[in-house]
């Protein structure tokens, strides 16, 4: 059983650090869709990750289109602000994706308006000048009601 993580060109490296140590720890798949705004050897990356990289199943893929082509007919699930749904009202099941955009502006707005069926969101305060949440910890929150609602396969 996996959980899938997707980073839509993630830009800040800690933020994906931290995401792949999650990810080591709870045997996620992390995939990283380019353009990247760090190298892949970048020290800030490796530092966040700590010595969890080698455990990481990581994909690359070189821009959302072929990532779709491979992974298109998969249960996608957009985490945006703009999601209809809340993240604690899917049934997430073994072998889903969860698609997380860039820091500085989210997914492609066309990407989600063409599949709000599938957009989610994190409650926040309605004051409007909080945009988001920060990546990692959204990328946290939904990873772990997925993995909780299939009851932990496979951790400990």
């Amino acid at each position: 059983m996996a959980m899938h993580i997707v980073l839509v060109e993630p830009e800040i490296p800690p933020n994906t650090g931290n995401i792949a140590r999650t990810c080591a720890a709870t045997g996620t798949v992390l995939h990283l869709i380019k353009p990247l705004g760090f190298s892949i050897d970048d020290a800030h990356l490796k530092r966040a990750g700590l010595d969890y990289w080698p455990y990481v199943k990581i994909e690359v893929h070189e821009n959302l289109d072929n990532f779709l082509e491979l992974y298109g007919e998969k249960n996608l699930y957009l985490a945006t602000t703009k999601g209809g749904k809340v993240y604690t009202d899917v049934k997430f099941r073994d072998d889903d994706m969860i698609l997380f955009g860039k820091e500085t502006a989210g997914l492609p707005r066309e990407f989600i308006q063409a599949n709000m069926e599938k957009a989610i969101r994190i409650p926040m305060s309605k004051d409007t000048r909080l945009r988001s949440l920060n990546l990692a910890n959204s990328a946290n929150i939904i990873l772990f009601e997925a993995l909780r609602q299939m009851q932990f396969p496979d951790l400990r």
